[in-house]
């Protein structure tokens, strides 16, 4: 079972229904995912410096603890964090799967990922074989 990181961003209902349809196509595929949104730091006050230092380094822990980092990319709006997690990946040579649903893509995202998928494409992408693709869509 390969073990996975899904970077996302999760602060609107868009994101969130994005995030739980990726979650359960890799879910469906037998993976073993860890996905920040489902672990959260207990017993701490979020947005205190305590909740923050601990959220950073459990996700540079699953990052580690990865052989693919999946990231589902909004295109050249996105969420810092997770434009970090993703060039986090790349630096320590994790494969990143990048799941394109939006319009468009910054170069340095699109260009450090191993593969560049659609929504759609997730469905079949083979995990065990890890086809790589490049993006062609519009780049900013």
């Amino acid at each position: 079972m390969k073990r996975v990181y899904l970077a996302s961003p999760f602060f609107n209902a868009k994101e969130l229904a994005t995030l739980e349809q990726v979650e359960r196509i890799l879910a469906d595929k037998g993976l073993n995912v860890f996905s920040p949104l489902r672990n959260n730091i207990e017993n701490v006050e979020v947005g205190s410096r305590q909740w923050s230092i601990e959220t950073f380094m459990k996700d540079i822990k699953y990052i580690k603890w990865s052989e693919i980092v999946v990231g589902i990319y909004h295109g050249n709006y996105s969420d810092s964090g997770t434009a970090w997690e993703l060039g986090y990946a790349f630096a320590t040579d994790k494969p990143v799967i990048l799941i394109h649903v939006g319009t468009n893509s910054n170069l340095m995202v699109h260009e450090g990922a191993h593969a560049n998928i659609t929504l759609e494409e997730l469905e079949t992408y083979n995990f065990d074989k890890l086809p790589s693709s490049f993006y062609t869509g519009e780049m900013l």
